[in-house]
């Protein structure tokens, strides 16, 4: 929300303006950036009661689409952020992957979650437009508003906060002192600039994209690989019945011709698919080069990075928007930990930590992605006809590539194991480790009442301690977790997995949850607000710990249970 009205005071600037002004401090984090990512961070902060403050220098939504594909892991974010249910009703649910060449169908890939168990094992295909509008629709709920036209144009960080100037759309400057910043102003980034950091990487390829109505009789629960002979054609299907997104790899001229662009894809479609195709007159063409680039860090003090500022991908597997919602809801729950006092300083450097390597996974993978979407060499469509061949001779090999092909873009295979906040477990190999995320499939988490109520705790902004019934010889199991609930109630959400499930207990009375995340009697999980396993223990007396290991743990508290 903007901060208060206060007197303006002059800048100082040597026309001494009364247009200029300097705002007094206020507690709000400033968010520069009202797209996805910045919403997300908005969104996640002020569901915590921290005071946001959101702008962007356009002068209103986007209008046009970007982003079209939502991947597991995001819809996992956007249900913990009660948005979920709010969005899936607005987009079509993709679950194939078909291959075509010279009117053959060479392969139809399925998805195969069956090590990542999910309650949403596809992709959702909307319009960027539309997620934006349901995220805004969700902050504006939580009391904040989007300023629009008001653009950051430069920055001083500070010791303990960040002086920025703020350009207003009717000319008028305005300099405040702002106690933390998240620059999500996208890949042109004037706060990542200001910093000092430069994107490393490369930009590979231009490819055009075209926003079309075609009528080819291709099922609308696939993406689609056509190869042209040179070349590839990538469609992907909007929610609008008729209406797909067409990526050429090839020819790029003509973007200020759509009819030109029309005849093109007509006649390309047509020779894949070897059968006349109509294609309709363009709603939307953008040229854009093919770029793998990333920063070495996303912190600068008391200023961070999240998205497209700090990383920019190519778009072959859709990863740019869910990854910047993943980086702004890592960072968020932190940053309002630190300010609540919940936690010290130090989880802030987790931030970094967790997500540059991320960043360096999700480049490698979204390289491999453009390779296969581009398909430059000659031999590569006559290899591709081979390889698809044997693929569908043998299922099992087929299920194999299926299973790396998922993991390689939903972002349900994403783990923090090195992560400052993860306490290692040697004896988890063969169960869920720290680090890992937490989760199951939908027919479980219907089917089961204790796999059903974590996922509802999932949704809690607060950590959660699972612990399990005290093992023989163990005693003060309730104590302990009395004294948790009181010394650090507002910040970690305690619950017992036990047979009959009483108040606070998540029932289990088959003991299919504490199989499935691997407790034994006597042990217990410390979960963080993200949904990803921080640490497993056993005893009681191992409680806060543990949470102290994370930087959970008041330094008043920290004396008083000893």
């Amino acid at each position: 929300m903007p901060p208060a009205a206060t007197a303006a005071r002059p800048s100082g600037s040597p026309s001494g303006s009364p247009r200029n002004a300097v705002a007094d401090p206020a507690p709000a984090i400033l968010i520069a950036g009202a797209g996805p990512v910045g919403l997300t961070a908005a969104h996640e902060l002020a569901r915590r009661g921290v005071p946001v403050r959101l702008i962007d220098a356009a002068s209103g939504p986007a209008t046009s689409s970007r982003a079209l594909a939502v991947h597991a892991r995001t819809m996992e974010v956007l249900d913990q952020m009660g948005a979920v249910d709010r969005l899936l009703p607005l987009g079509r649910r993709v679950t194939h992957f078909t291959m075509h060449r010279r009117g053959r169908t060479l392969v139809r890939f399925d998805t195969n979650y069956r090590s990542l168990p999910t309650r949403y094992p596809f992709s959702l295909m909307v319009d960027q437009v539309v997620t934006e509008q349901v995220l805004r629709e969700r902050v504006a709920e939580l009391g904040v508003t989007v300023e629009w036209g008001v653009e950051l144009t430069a920055l001083h960080p500070e010791t303990d906060a960040a002086l920025v100037t703020l350009r207003h759309a009717d000319g008028r400057t305005e300099e405040a002192r702002v106690p933390w910043l998240i620059g999500a102003d996208g890949g042109r980034s004037t706060v990542r600039k200001q910093l000092g950091m430069r994107l490393i990487g490369d930009s590979t390829e231009v490819w055009l994209n075209a926003d079309v109505t075609l009528d080819a009789d291709l099922p609308s629960d696939s993406n689609h690989l056509l190869h042209t002979d040179p070349g590839t054609l990538l469609l992907v299907p909007f929610p609008e019945p008729g209406k797909w997104r067409v990526v050429d790899t090839v020819d790029t001229d003509g973007a200020d011709d759509p009819e030109l662009v029309r005849r093109r894809l007509a006649d390309k479609i047509g020779r894949a698919l070897r059968r006349p195709v109509e294609v309709g007159t363009p709603t939307w063409l953008s040229v854009f080069t093919v770029q793998q680039r990333q920063i070495t860090r996303m912190r600068e003090g008391r200023c961070f990075l999240a998205g497209d500022a700090a990383h920019v991908h190519s778009p072959a597997s859709g990863q740019g928007m869910n990854s910047g919602i993943q980086d702004a809801y890592n960072l968020a729950w932190k940053l309002a930990d630190v300010i609540r006092g919940h936690a010290g300083p130090g989880l802030l450097d987790s931030y970094d930590a967790e997500r540059v390597p991320t960043g360096a996974v999700l480049l490698r993978s979204t390289r491999t992605a453009t390779a296969l979407v581009s398909l430059r060499t000659a031999l590569a469509p006559a290899l591709i006809t081979v390889g698809t061949a044997v693929l569908r001779r043998i299922p099992p090999l087929r299920r194999k590539v299926e299973g790396r092909m998922i993991r390689g873009f939903c972002g349900l295979a994403l783990a923090y194991p090195d992560s400052p906040l993860t306490r290692p477990d040697p004896a988890s190999a063969s169960r869920l480790a720290p680090g890992d995320r937490v989760g199951c499939d939908a027919t479980t988490a219907a089917g089961h009442p204790g796999w059903s109520a974590l996922c509802t705790e999932l949704a809690d902004p607060r950590w959660t301690l699972l612990a399990t019934p005290a093992a023989a010889g163990q005693t003060g199991h309730r104590e302990a977790l009395a004294r948790v609930e009181r010394l650090l109630g507002t910040a970690v959400s305690v619950h017992t997995v036990a047979d009959a499930g009483g108040p606070g207990d998540l029932p289990d009375h088959d003991g299919t949850l504490r199989r499935e995340l691997g407790l034994a009697p006597g042990e217990f999980l410390l979960i963080r607000p993200d949904g990803h396993l921080a640490a497993r223990d056993r005893g009681p007396d191992r409680y806060l710990d543990v949470l102290r290991a994370c930087d959970l743990l008041p330094e008043g508290a920290a004396h008083a249970h000893h």
